[in-house]
C-alpha cells in the first residue's frame, strides 16, 4: 500500500497543479518520496491553497523547480518497485486525481491502482465498532484529519502541511486503527487511546 499526500494550488485537477508529492510504502514506511515542483502554465492559483501548504506564489512558479510531470515521472518510478500499488491516505481520491490528472496532461502511463483505503472511512467504521459516535457537524462527517489524529492518538500535523508529513500522519492513524500498532519512530510516545482505557 502507497500513503500518498499531495499538495496542490487548488482544489480540481484539471484547473490546479500539483505543488509536492509526499508517500511512504506502508510495509517499509522508512521508504519515502518528496518532492516540490513548479506549476504548469496556465495553472489556476487558490490563495487559500497556498494558506494550507505554504508556498508563496513564487516558489510554484519557481523555474528552477522541476515541472509537476517531471516528480510524478520520478514518483511512479519509485512506487514501481513497491510490492502493492493501492493508494491510501485521508481523501486519497483527491490525490489520485491529481496525479492522473498530470499523467494525462504529460501523456505519462498511470500505473496505480483506481480503489483507495480512506483513512476517514477506517476511522468512522472502527469508532462505529467500538460503539463511539462519530462526529457530524452541519448534516455530515466531521471527522477531518484533525478528528482523527485525536481519535488516533497522535498530535495535529503542523501547519502549513507538508505533503510527506501528511503521508506520515495517515499511515500511523491506518496503522493504529486497521492493526492496533504503531508504525512510525516519531509517534511511538503517544498510546493508543483505545489500549490504554
Amino acid at each position: 500500500m502507497i500513503v500518498l499526500d499531495v499538495e496542490a494550488s487548488g482544489m480540481e485537477p484539471h484547473k490546479h497543479s500539483l505543488v509536492s508529492i509526499g508517500a511512504l510504502d506502508f510495509n517499509n514506511p522508512g521508504n519515502t518520496f518528496y518532492a516540490e515542483c513548479r506549476i504548469w502554465d496556465g495553472a489556476h492559483v487558490s490563495e487559500e491553497a497556498l494558506q494550507v501548504n505554504g508556498f508563496s506564489e513564487g516558489q510554484i512558479r519557481d523555474p528552477r523547480k522541476k515541472s509537476d510531470g517531471e516528480i510524478v515521472k520520478e514518483f511512479l518510478a519509485w512506487a514501481s518497485a513497491l510490492p502493492e500499488h493501492t493508494i491510501a491516505g485521508q481523501n486519497p481520491s483527491f490525490d489520485r486525481d491529481f496525479i492522473k490528472a498530470t499523467c494525462e496532461r504529460y501523456r505519462l502511463d498511470y500505473s496505480l491502482a483506481h480503489r483507495t483505503i480512506d483513512v476517514h472511512t477506517a476511522a468512522y467504521v472502527h469508532m462505529v465498532k467500538w460503539g463511539i459516535e462519530p462526529p457530524v457537524e452541519h448534516k455530515r462527517s466531521a471527522l477531518n484529519s484533525t478528528a482523527i489524529q485525536n481519535y488516533v492518538g497522535i498530535p495535529e500535523e503542523p501547519k502549513p502541511h507538508n505533503a510527506l508529513n501528511g503521508a506520515k500522519v495517515a499511515a500511523e492513524a491506518l496503522s493504529r486503527i486497521l492493526y492496533d500498532k504503531k508504525l512510525l519512530p516519531e509517534f511511538k510516545q503517544f498510546d493508543i487511546p483505545w489500549l490504554a482505557r
